[in-house]
């Protein structure tokens, strides 16, 4: 029996003629070539005509268009291979080569849909010249081809003889456009749906970690408060314990000076044990404006603790001035304080109310003035004038008056 191919004894690839046999040989360097009775597959799409010679380019061809079936040409093409090497290239007149015929009307369809001439016919020569949709999808699968605007050539002998089909009319012509344009919207259409439902899920993702973040950020804030009214109460449990241990110190004395035997029942009932100090671990953050007024005003009691009177002036003195600028932000002579000011440097007990205690002029500056005219004034400019910070300095002076064990420690 005839050989109907010739098979690469390198890598067992079936080819049709000996000139595929030479191009192998110089792609691959592969040289051990034997006749075989086992012919070259000729498997066509069913769906775009496209010619697969190998299990392999048909698998990829499925997987590239999604086309499953496909018609087994093999018998119909097999044919006995010749081992006589045709003339080489060289030897070819140029006149030789001719363009392939195909259908004149689905070519000049091609044509009024936009693609080239030279795209159009290639894309109808390699396609079987069998169909507009055929053809429509080899361009669509070889657009990237850098000679797809080539026009192809074949031997003047192997031009097409097989009679042209019928052309199609012009409702099949337009029905078939109508058919590419609507698989293109489909296409179109489920990428941007597709698109849309990734921009929603990154959309519900962001959205959830804003939600984290302001929830933790909520936690961090409610600790931090517990914490702050922790410390408060230990304070305030310090100040309480000190001052009773003062008051027993104070009543042990006079009895000492009034020459009475000291009390026994304190000696049997055991002191209470010193509170110890816990400390507190808080968030680290910048002090807010309303603790550094708190700790102003602490200081102050605390350089001033052994003159209650001097420091309770000072105190409401701030009070006044601060209620006054929340009041009437509008009036310069709220705003605006002269530090030689007789309710800011006399005329109370020591003749000192603010200024010369340390921390007023800083608390001052916290709620917004400023020194001008060489340090003789404070100034609180109107645009500068922040109602929630006096509000804010109001509340830290009024704790700071009715607490009793404010500034204690």
């Amino acid at each position: 029996m005839a050989g109907l191919s010739l098979k690469c004894g390198d890598c067992g690839t079936l080819l049709k003629s000996v000139e595929e046999a030479q191009e192998h040989a110089e792609m691959t360097n592969h040289s051990n070539f034997v006749e075989s009775t086992e012919a070259v597959l000729n498997l066509v799409c069913s769906d775009c005509g496209k010619p697969c010679r190998s299990e392999t380019e048909r698998d990829m061809h499925t997987k590239r268009t999604g086309h499953t079936e496909f018609l087994d040409k093999t018998a119909e093409a097999a044919k006995p291979i010749s081992l006589e090497v045709s003339k080489s290239k060289d030897d070819l007149d140029v006149e030789d080569m001719v363009v392939p015929e195909v259908n004149q009307q689905l070519l000049s369809e091609l044509e009024e849909m936009g693609f080239p001439k030279e795209r159009a016919v290639r894309a109808l020569h390699f396609s079987g010249n069998v169909s507009l949709e055929a053809a429509a999808n080899w361009i669509v699968e070889n657009e990237n081809d850098p000679d797809i605007d080539k026009m192809p050539m074949v031997p003047a002998g192997s031009k097409n003889s097989e009679p042209p089909k019928q052309p199609l009319t012009p409702e099949e012509i337009r029905m078939k456009q109508q058919e590419l344009r609507e698989r293109a919207r489909k296409k179109k259409e489920e990428e941007e749906k597709h698109m849309e439902r990734e921009r929603e899920k990154e959309r519900i993702r962001v959205g959830r970690e804003l939600l984290e973040a302001k929830r933790i950020e909520e936690e961090n804030e409610r600790k931090r408060l517990l914490a702050l009214r922790k410390a408060e109460k230990e304070e305030e449990k310090r100040a309480r314990e000190k001052i009773r241990q003062k008051l027993e110190e104070d009543k042990a004395e006079r009895r000492r000076k009034l020459g009475l035997p000291p009390e026994t029942s304190n000696a049997a009932t055991p002191s209470a044990p010193p509170v110890e100090e816990k400390k507190s671990f808080l968030p680290v953050r910048p002090a807010t404006k309303a603790e550094q007024m708190r700790e102003c005003l602490r200081t102050l009691k605390q350089n001033h603790k052994d003159d209650d009177a001097k420091v309770k002036t000072a105190f409401n003195t701030l009070l006044t001035f601060v209620k006054n600028v929340a009041l009437n932000p509008d009036e310069e002579k709220f705003r605006k304080i002269r530090l030689t000011n007789a309710n800011f440097q006399g005329s109370f007990l020591s003749q000192e109310r603010v200024g010369k205690l340390k921390g007023g002029i800083e608390f001052l500056e916290l709620c917004g003035f400023e020194k001008i005219e060489g340090g003789e004034y404070l100034h609180l400019m109107q645009e500068k004038v922040d109602i929630p910070v006096l509000h804010s300095a109001g509340n830290e002076l009024n704790s700071a008056i009715n607490n009793p064990f404010f500034g204690v420690l």
